[in-house]
């Protein structure tokens, strides 16, 4: 195992680490195995947020005997259990109980780095801080249960207006070949805005863990990639790795064949990390299609575009955590009027309108 070093908290830690949002997906023997095999391979960062409750008791299982010691753990304050799935919540008593019981759950005193959970708005940011979420988050810090303070965003303006306010010490951020696209500002945030913000982070010592290297999944279907052929676990990993301030990757793991195939990216050849194919796609492969460059804005209605399209192509492909986020979102596909607006000003040649409507009949709203 490879690991790098974060400059403003000085941990050592593995460029590979362990999401455990769809960890239990195979049952409990095979969640255990995954852990151990994590570890075995000398994995020792875990991101526990998503999937259910059940992820904390096979962390326990796994580290509590000794090891614990030897790892480092993401808990988030937003991310809630109280119903056995992952939610996501603003309310501080609810965050609160979570967070006491995750700890109980996971036999341990302390979080590594503690979360600000899934910022990608500026009201949001608002009303963490005056609900007391932030506070409270900063008086677990004080008493020595949160170590280092982190953030979870997939908007940079957003991410880095709350660096400008907080010191962080990890920031968890959306890298892939797709959502840094950039001829169509793939994902939030235009290509420049996401490199200056990895930029940031590197400079200013905030490690940066990655989610979301397959874009859900999308890259390893050549049916869904926007370059037309699927790509590689190994190949998404290592263009995440690649990325100014990047310490680790945090793919979600639901089996240990999938693991391995993680694990494959320290003894890769040159040619299976290549990634050059993405060089190849210009905008006219993706016509048609929204990718979230939000060249349509402001709609007339309100409605965050790119975001409503991205959290509906993460969640057809599995991803509960979107369902839910697209839920949270102030204005949703059946806002949409029909108006035009975005049909005429996309330079994709996207129809919008019919997409408001299948994403409406999808996700319900």
């Amino acid at each position: 195992m490879e690991y790098r070093i974060n400059q403003k908290t000085k941990d050592k830690i593995s460029i590979l680490g362990l999401g455990a949002s769809v960890l239990s997906d195979n049952g409990h023997d095979e969640g255990i195995r995954i852990l151990e095999t994590a570890y075995d391979n000398g994995i020792n960062y875990f991101d526990l947020a998503g999937g259910s409750s059940e992820l904390f008791d096979l962390h326990r299982e796994v580290f509590s005997n000794g090891r614990r010691k030897d790892i480092f753990y993401q808990l988030h304050f937003g991310a809630i259990y109280n119903r056995g799935k992952y939610g996501w919540s603003l309310n501080p008593k609810m965050i609160e109980q979570s967070i006491e019981t995750e700890l109980k759950q996971l036999k341990t005193d302390y979080i590594d780095f503690g979360f600000i959970h899934c910022i990608d708005q500026a009201q949001i940011w608002q009303m963490h801080q005056k609900k007391g979420i932030l506070d409270m988050i900063r008086r677990y810090q004080e008493q020595g249960i949160i170590r280092h303070l982190g953030l979870s965003s997939h908007t940079p303006v957003i991410a880095e207006q709350i660096m400008d306010e907080v010191d962080l010490g990890m920031l968890m951020f959306s890298i892939n070949p797709a959502y840094d696209y950039h001829h169509g500002d793939f994902a939030n945030g235009t290509a420049v805005e996401r490199m200056h913000l990895y930029q940031r982070c590197e400079k200013e010592g905030v490690g940066i863990s990655v989610m979301k290297p397959y874009a859900g999944g999308q890259l390893l279907d050549d049916k869904q990639s926007i370059f037309g052929q699927a790509l590689t676990e190994v190949q998404c990993l290592k263009y995440a790795l690649d990325k100014p301030g990047v310490l680790t990757v945090v793919p979600g793991i639901s089996s240990e064949e999938h693991l391995h195939k993680v694990l494959h990216l320290l003894d890769a050849t040159s040619e299976e990390l290549d990634y050059s194919i993405i060089s190849t796609a210009t905008p006219k492969d993706v016509a048609g299609r929204c990718v979230y460059c939000n060249h349509c804005a402001p709609c007339p209605q309100g409605i965050n575009v790119g975001l409503v399209n991205k959290y509906y192509d993460l969640a057809r492909v599995g991803d509960e955590m979107a369902a839910m986020h697209y839920k949270n979102l102030e204005k949703h596909a059946s806002d949409c009027i029909r108006c035009n607006h975005c049909n005429q000003s996309c330079p994709f040649r996207v129809d919008q309108m019919s997409v408001m409507e299948e994403i409406k009949t999808y996700m319900g709203f």
